[in-house]
């Protein structure tokens, strides 16, 4: 590995991709390391992608035959107590017609091996199975090239560019980025579920290439900070379940525990019945929000996606920001190159368009949203709890005046959750978002 290379990538996900391939089309020799046996064998997230930040890389992806799983027609939300729970839904026509590109769920092994040959396609090296162990720096601390797991395997590049998420030993080693606290860090877990596409079709409403998704709160995280999500494939589902890494810490729950739990909740049970396990996964999620994006360049290197701490927790977006940020950094990196200047302030054009993008402005306008989750467990427990109370008592038709029922709610309310607490709560809510 004596070869000197332009850019070295760290990652084969959506953000290393992302840059590999805009770098490659511009003639730029690059390569990528990705650990996995192949793009995508190490990596999991819901399943959602979004057509607007994809086509910014590769305008004619669906003509290069991006393996889609299903168009999202219909989004819902749906707040949970343990025996029942609230549905709030949008569809709409334009979502299956000229909107029809703009949210589709896919499958990770697929999507990243596919990816990743269009990086192929236009240049770019992907060298699978590797590991960077560290990077190499010259007498003045600038990175000057990769370290990897194989013989003479030290490889010289101008710029590296880390995207190899948040989990990632080499940000930690080469102390490029803090290590994450667990209050900033969520671990998920997601079963692919086997059904028939016609069975889907039926129990979603929906027709072949129309999918719906489902973002889940309450008491399903027994009262930790966490979410889970319900999404359809083709011809499978996606359930999946996380929580804060300090809650798990401190409740000692056991994820696959609260996967199976939520399988026989009654909203969700009806939906995957006779379904066949397919995939079992895990994956870490950077929820720290704004206030935990470390420096995100420097003299000869860039961060990227995850390993950035680039997710948006209230949107539960972060594959966007991935394959943006990784554009973002390809474009910088080619002004430097054009330059001669890959040092920080080369580079620094990076951060400049992430904060000019949608990418930085979100996160900063929700930066109070991950301390307000992670302070408030009421959400996760005796809230839900009574909501559910509240909806039961006013649906039970039992020859109790509904006055009477008011009161009995209220009441119930006021036994567990003071007025004050509740104004407050609203508050802070709406501060956080704002």
């Amino acid at each position: 590995m004596s070869e000197t290379f332009d850019v070295a990538i760290v990652g084969a996900g959506p953000a290393g991709i992302s840059a590999a391939c805009l770098l490659a089309e511009k003639g730029v020799k690059t390569i990528v390391f990705e650990r996995g046996e192949y793009p995508g064998s190490k990596n999991m997230f819901g399943g959602v992608l979004y057509g607007h930040d994809l086509a910014q890389v590769l305008p004619d992806y669906l003509e290069r035959k991006c393996p889609v799983e299903r168009y999202i027609l219909e989004t819902r939300l749906w707040y949970l107590s343990r025996d029942g729970g609230y549905n709030l839904s949008y569809r709409d026509r334009a979502f299956a017609d000229k909107l029809q590109q703009n949210v589709f769920t896919v499958g990770r092994a697929k999507f990243d091996r596919w990816f990743a040959e269009q990086a192929r396609s236009k240049g770019a090296l992907v060298v699978c199975a590797t590991v960077v162990t560290d990077l190499l720096r010259d007498g003045r601390g600038r990175v000057t090239g990769v370290r990897v797991d194989r013989p003479q395997g030290e490889l010289a590049a101008k710029v590296v560019l880390l995207a190899d998420g948040i989990n990632s030993p080499l940000a930690r080693r080469t102390g490029l980025r803090p290590e994450p606290k667990p209050e900033h860090v969520a671990l998920a877990v997601k079963e692919l579920i086997e059904l028939p596409e016609e069975v889907i079709n039926a129990r979603f409403n929906v027709e072949s290439e129309q999918g719906v998704t489902t973002e889940i709160l309450g008491e399903i995280t027994r009262g930790m900070n966490g979410v889970a999500f319900l999404y359809t494939n083709r011809r499978s589902i996606s359930l999946g379940i996380g929580a804060n890494l300090a809650d798990f810490a401190k409740h000692k729950a056991r994820p696959y525990e609260m996967l199976e739990e939520l399988k026989e909740h009654p909203l969700v049970a009806p939906l995957i019945r006779e379904g066949k396990s397919k995939e079992y996964l895990a994956h870490w999620l950077p929820e720290g929000g704004y206030d935990t994006v470390p420096r995100l360049c420097g003299d000869g290197f860039l961060l990227a996606g995850d390993s950035a701490m680039l997710f948006n927790a209230l949107h539960r977006e972060g594959s966007n920001l991935a394959m943006t940020s990784g554009r973002f950094a390809a474009e910088a990196i080619l002004d430097a190159l054009n330059r001669g200047d890959c040092s920080a302030r080369g580079l620094n054009g990076y951060v400049e368009r992430l904060q000019e993008s949608y990418v930085l402005q979100d996160l900063k306008k929700y930066r109070r949203f991950p301390a307000f989750m992670e302070n408030h467990p009421e959400l996760f427990s005796s809230l839900p709890s009574l909501a559910g109370f509240a909806a039961r008592e006013m649906l039970t038709v039992n020859g109790v005046p509904k006055k009477t029922k008011q009161g009995t709610i209220w009441k119930a309310i006021r036994s567990r959750m003071p007025l004050m607490q509740l104004l407050r709560l609203a508050w802070e809510a709406w501060r956080s978002v704002r």
